[in-house]
């Protein structure tokens, strides 16, 4: 029980620290320097709406301030059955070079995205969500990065812009925590994942974008499938609110954990590193081992309880682990806390359980394909 006890503590660990130490040392002795230079092909930016009539305008406002020359930009509001007054104010920036491509069917985001993608001109294929505004540099940053035949796709910087006096939900950690271990991965051969909100590939990555699986994940797939590789540019920053309402905090991750595991699950031909090599490690590492944490944790909180009787060192360690979860119960309750004694561990909880949660609705036969925008 003990060596049990131990195992699935170091595999959570692993999970969150050992793994990008590894990506660090291995970094010292392979590093990928991308050939990076601004230059202008056709770029096709695809924003994609459903039901954003409060948000579309201030979007939209901040999308015809993008430096990018504006004869090789091409924007596409893909809206997705939207039933309220989105396709009204698209209309209104049509002198402004905004196309409004109106799915009047709902089927989901990447239904709407391959739509975008028939009809896009670019050769540089960018996405990007409603809630999320970008750097007037953005794009020009962003596209930068394909000026190398080895890029297949990228991935922005994710920067949470929190209201003055509000104590944020901790999203804001753990995105700097991903920010960080993407940029070890970039540094060493590829990230495995794209930030949803804001992220570009090569349109001959997109030849076969599925419309029922999570885009992002599956782009930086298809790109490793052609022999190319994403990365993570700090240089083009996507910003967005924290979500303050724990209950939609909560229901976003299980859905995106589930449509993660629906990807992971029809590409298991990256678990193969003979032919996938180091990406297979963090294809593991990364998804699946991140995803199997929570087990980890449930095991050792089990066993821990069970050894604590002895006393000792495992008393202390149930103490420690009593003390963090209780931590997180109080920060469940009522305004989110600005103490990160108490931030950390309720997200970190929030983050496992959702995890926990999608994993009993992906394994009871539960697909997602239809999708509801975050409200921020």
């Amino acid at each position: 029980m003990a060596n049990i006890f131990f195992i699935s503590l170091l595999l959570v660990f692993f999970a969150y620290f050992g793994y990008p130490l590894t990506m660090a040392v291995i970094g010292k002795f392979i590093a990928f320097k991308p050939k990076r230079s601004y230059f202008f092909p056709q770029v096709t930016l695809i924003i994609t709406a459903y039901n954003e009539e409060k948000r579309i305008r201030k979007k939209l406002e901040n999308t015809i301030l993008l430096d990018y020359p504006k004869e090789k930009l091409q924007v596409i509001v893909a809206s997705d059955g939207s039933a309220d007054k989105t396709n009204e104010i698209v209309r209104d920036f049509a002198d402004r070079g905004i196309e409004l491509l109106e799915v009047t069917e709902r089927k989901g985001k990447e239904n709407a995205q391959m739509r975008a993608i028939g009809v896009a001109r670019g050769e540089i294929i960018v996405f990007s969500d409603v809630a999320t505004l970008l750097d007037p540099f953005g794009v020009r940053e962003i596209v930068s990065n394909f000026a190398d035949p080895a890029i297949g796709c990228v991935s922005s910087e994710d920067k949470i812009v929190n209201e003055p006096g509000s104590g944020g939900g901790g999203e804001g950690f753990y995105v700097k925590y991903e920010m960080w271990l993407r940029g070890l991965e970039s540094k060493v051969n590829s990230v495995v994942g794209l930030s949803g909100s804001f992220f570009a590939a090569r349109k001959i990555v997109c030849d076969d974008f599925s419309p029922r699986m999570q885009s992002d994940f599956r782009t930086l797939l298809s790109s490793m499938r052609k022999g190319m590789r994403g990365i993570s540019d700090p240089k083009a920053i996507g910003y967005y609110k924290d979500i303050q309402d724990a209950s939609r905090e909560f229901d976003r991750k299980v859905r995106t954990v589930i449509r993660g595991l629906t990807v992971f699950f029809n590409n298991l031909e990256f678990l193969n590193v003979f032919e996938f090599g180091i990406f297979s490690y963090q294809y593991i590492c990364h998804k699946l081992l991140r995803w199997l944490a929570p087990f980890f944790l449930l095991i050792a909180l089990v066993i821990n309880a069970l050894l604590a009787m002895r006393g000792g060192a495992f008393l202390i360690l149930f103490i420690l682990q009593a003390a963090f979860y209780g931590a997180a119960l109080i920060g469940s309750g009522g305004r989110q806390s600005s103490n990160i004694f108490i931030k950390i561990p309720r997200f970190f909880v929030v983050v496992n359980t959702s995890i926990l949660v999608a994993w009993i609705k992906y394994l009871g036969g539960e697909r997602l394909t239809m999708w509801k925008p975050s409200e921020r």
